[in-house]
């Protein structure tokens, strides 16, 4: 039996001669699970945005590209890519030729992402559930090739969805000289056909910037060959492990090869957010040890009403460390308590904000991607605030209590 724990425990729920003593202790109690509770909302709220940011991306992001490490372009013969097809864990192979150009509509310019992609990339990721007007999304046919822009960009150029002209494209021409006299000589350029079809992603990067177009298209207009792309973009067969895969494509493409995830492909974006949920998490530690006070000014209360439990024990032969840790016990049950109710009603409120959006987000409406805070709560985020809780109860009381403690054992304090 650990006997230190067994007599805090016995102080905690005893009652006290001085009533405000066991105030003190309940004050103490809700202040920790107050800043308990709000490390697990916050926390869960940062875990909420994340998967919000992850799932908005699935519409344009693949499960896995590959890029190479070095260069634009790289070449995708016919053995690399029957090699990923043939790998049961992936079920659509997709080449991609991503570049700058500029577009030009009705007199309006704007610099844009040039994005050509195969017939299959409808399978690839979820982009038509992204997709607003009533067109096709077949990119090329006999007659002509056919944009997707994003609403932004459509915005900026002012074309709306059906565009009655063609967009023109312009892309540098490759290998060639500058003419100074003749500055149309130094473009080549195209022509997209309205498709009937925008996407939108509610991301800037991508709205405002992006057009999806044929491969071809984009092979011709950038001077590429017919095996070169700059990525290839994979999605996974149902119920394939990330990691497991990732692991092998890798043995398949090489050190030459940068293989992403999803989250991988905007790091950017994640790693501000990981940032931005550390800072909120050490802020809130922070207020957490400033609660933790309240527990030393109970704990000084209570050893001061046990003076005589104390003078008993060591007539009892107990040792001035095992006095010493009953109160620190003390102090960590307190704290305990005060994380326990704290986690208990914090994952009861994430969970209530989560089905019933209690909490409603501020602005217009209209421009909002959801009503209300996301929440996604982590059970290793509920472990590294419990963790926390104690440790920081730990480290706030121990040094206090013992200096209390020792001063009463040498006799500081008298009756």
């Amino acid at each position: 039996m650990n006997l230190p724990l067994y007599i805090a425990k016995r102080y905690l729920l005893s009652k006290k001669s001085h009533q405000v003593i066991n105030i003190i202790s309940g004050v103490s109690i809700a202040g920790v699970a107050l800043a308990t509770l709000a490390m697990v909302c916050t926390l869960s709220v940062f875990n909420g945005f994340g998967k919000l940011v992850e799932i908005q991306s699935t519409a344009f992001n693949p499960d896995i590209r590959i890029t190479a490490t070095e260069g634009k372009v790289f070449t995708a013969d016919t053995t690399m890519l029957s090699r990923l097809r043939d790998l049961p864990q992936i079920s659509v192979v997709t080449q991609c030729i991503e570049e700058k150009a500029m577009v030009q509509y009705g007199g309006l310019q704007a610099m844009v992402t040039l994005k050509g992609v195969e017939n299959n990339y409808t399978q690839q990721t979820n982009i038509t559930d992204a997709l607003i007007g009533n067109g096709t999304t077949t990119l090329k046919d006999s007659i002509a090739d056919y944009a997707i822009p994003g609403a932004g960009l459509v915005t900026t150029l002012n074309s709306g969805i059906s565009f009655v002209h063609p967009y023109e494209i312009f892309a540098p021409r490759r290998g060639r000289k500058v003419s100074l006299t003749n500055p149309a000589a130094n473009f080549n350029k195209g022509h997209l056909q309205a498709s009937g079809y925008i996407f939108v992603v509610n991301q800037a990067e991508y709205d405002d910037n992006y057009i999806l177009t044929s491969i071809d298209f984009t092979r011709k207009l950038f001077g590429r060959s017919a095996s070169q792309v700059s990525s290839l973009e994979l999605r996974l067969a149902p119920g394939s492990d990330l990691k497991a895969s990732k692991k092998v494509i890798n043995g398949i493409m090489g050190n030459e090869y940068e293989v992403k995830d999803r989250r991988e492909q905007q790091e950017d974006i994640f790693r501000i957010m990981e940032i931005e949920k550390f800072i909120s998490y050490i802020f809130l530690t922070f207020i957490l040890l400033v609660a933790c006070f309240n527990i030393i000014g109970s704990l000084s209360m209570l050893i001061l009403e046990k003076r005589k439990d104390v003078a008993t024990l060591r007539s009892l032969g107990a040792s001035d460390k095992l006095i010493i840790n009953i109160f620190v016990c003390e102090g960590i049950l307190i704290s305990s308590i005060g994380a326990v109710i704290g986690i208990i009603t914090g994952v009861a409120v994430s969970l209530a904000q989560e089905h019933w959006g209690l909490l409603a987000l501020s602005g217009s409406g209209d421009n909002l991607l959801v009503d209300s805070y996301p929440v996604d709560v982590h059970f290793i985020d509920i472990a590294l605030v419990f963790g926390t809780v104690v440790a920081v109860g730990l480290v706030a009381v121990a040094v206090p209590v013992k200096m209390l403690t020792k001063k009463i054992l040498n006799g500081g304090y008298k009756d």
